[in-house]
């Protein structure tokens, strides 16, 4: 019997506007976009989901999810991207804005010696 070739899936991308380093604690500011299965992908941030018409929903459990929810809340990898891409720069962490963030992460590094 011969060993079988393993498959490989990328299941998640990571979408930010802050880079990853930098003292930003950019994770806070990040939207997933994640497999859920038959070339559909979900668009999440911190237990919401993104739907077609741009509201952040919950997520429901997969026992609740009728057609009509995960038509308006899954897409293909292409359309996931864009929308993650375009929610990006207005995620807002406890009042404060992309903006605020890379704002005051420049005037950090302008202040160090």
């Amino acid at each position: 019997m011969t060993t079988p070739e393993p498959h490989v899936q990328p299941t998640r991308y990571t979408v930010n506007c802050l880079p990853e380093d930098g003292g930003l604690n950019s994770h806070v500011f990040e939207i997933t976009v994640e497999y859920r299965g038959n070339g559909r992908w979900a668009v999440l941030r911190h237990g919401r989901c993104l739907g077609s018409n741009g509201e952040w929903d919950y997520e429901l459990r997969p026992s609740e999810r009728e057609d009509e929810w995960l038509a308006n809340h899954r897409f293909d990898l292409d359309t996931a991207l864009k929308l993650a891409k375009q929610a990006a720069p207005n995620v807002t962490v406890n009042g404060f804005t992309v903006t605020d963030a890379l704002r005051m992460a420049t005037e950090r590094a302008e202040a160090r010696p």
